[in-house]
């Protein structure tokens, strides 16, 4: 692996189309039984294939084995009734009918042990896996039991931290907290959020890290940051609280955004996925464009924990376009690379 600037992913890679529908979020299997198992290691195994051909240091599984990055991990919890379905507004952005808290949430059985172990036996590189945020878990969910969604938040945290012990347990080597939540509930980040995230990464030896942006490159997202103005400021007001967080590292959309770099001197210390590949465009980024992104943020960003990675998920592209974009990836960073070591 690199020592110097090393690639990843957010987090999701496209599906191939004989395992589900591409280009879709919440896309059906096409596989069922044993079937759908297989077919969910082969994708798993091309989809590393993938970034280990671009380069990408610290490889995930591109959430080959999952629907949904929220839906898939709630469904194996007790206390959700999934038949229950209720309209709700998600992040403030638009609605989505989703399913009821009925009882008290518990977890009876590991959810992703098993796929984070297949992929550890499929490469000696760094794996990083993605589980959804606790508050983020919260917004997408109507909580007929508890009542409060801090209550509900910690009693996922909790969970979360039983999932993420086990999946350090087999070798995963970083441990990544999915919260798009964070960019819109600034008084709940406050107020419990943190403590909340905190409380789901307690004890893990392993490096731990926050993934937080303004969303895949759907419609419902586009359209809102259409709204956000000509600088979006809101990691202004979340930064100062991750700083103090016990995360290690804070995942973030920058190319192509609208965010000012210089935010990023709010959480020196800490360590920065910097979104440098920007997963609403159809384009695929030239390395230099990918260079540029990470030259700014080294103004505020200390070479040596800076991780260059995707705005968001790709799951909603298509594999030809994301291919692309890991390759840009790679490339853009290997350019900085050589400055900083010249």
């Amino acid at each position: 692996m690199n020592t110097l600037l090393p690639t990843s992913t957010a987090g999701s890679l496209p599906k191939p189309s004989w395992l589900a529908e591409p280009e879709k979020l919440w896309s059906p299997w096409k596989l069922s039984g044993e079937e759908l198992v297989i077919g969910k290691q082969d994708a798993l195994r091309i989809a590393l294939q993938e970034q280990e051909l671009a380069g990408i240091d610290i490889v995930g599984d591109g959430e080959q084995t999952r629907q949904h990055f929220v839906t898939t991990f709630i469904e194996n919890l007790d206390g959700v009734n999934f038949e229950k379905r209720q309209t709700v507004r998600i992040r403030d952005r638009y609605e989505a009918s989703v399913p009821t808290v009925v009882g008290p949430v518990s977890r009876p059985r590991s959810v992703f042990v098993r796929d984070a172990q297949f992929l550890r036996s499929q490469t000696s590189q760094r794996i990083k896996w993605a589980l959804p945020g606790p508050m983020t878990m919260v917004d997408t969910l109507c909580d007929e039991h508890y009542q409060s969604r801090e209550a509900l938040a910690f009693e996922f945290a909790d969970i979360i931290n039983q999932e993420a012990r086990e999946l350090e347990a087999i070798g995963v080597d970083i441990i990544q907290l999915d919260e798009p939540a964070f960019n819109v509930f600034f008084d709940d980040v406050k107020d419990w959020g943190v403590a909340c995230m905190n409380r789901a990464i307690q004890g893990l030896r392993c490096e731990t890290a926050v993934h937080v942006c303004y969303g895949y490159g759907i419609k419902a997202n586009t359209e809102w940051k259409q709204t956000l103005g000509t600088e979006w400021r809101q990691y202004e007001e979340l930064f100062p609280h991750l700083r103090h967080s016990d995360v290690d590292i804070i995942s973030l959309e920058c190319h192509n955004s609208r965010v000012p770099l210089e935010l990023l001197e709010l959480i020196r210390g800490k360590k920065v996925m910097v979104g440098a590949i920007d997963v609403t465009s159809g384009n695929i980024e030239a390395p230099e464009e990918v260079a540029s992104t990470l030259r700014q943020a080294l103004k505020y960003v200390d070479a040596e924990k800076l991780y260059p990675c995707t705005n968001c998920g790709m799951a909603p592209l298509s594999r030809a376009l994301a291919r692309g974009k890991l390759n840009a990836l790679e490339a853009g960073a290997a350019i900085v690379r050589a400055e900083l070591a010249a």
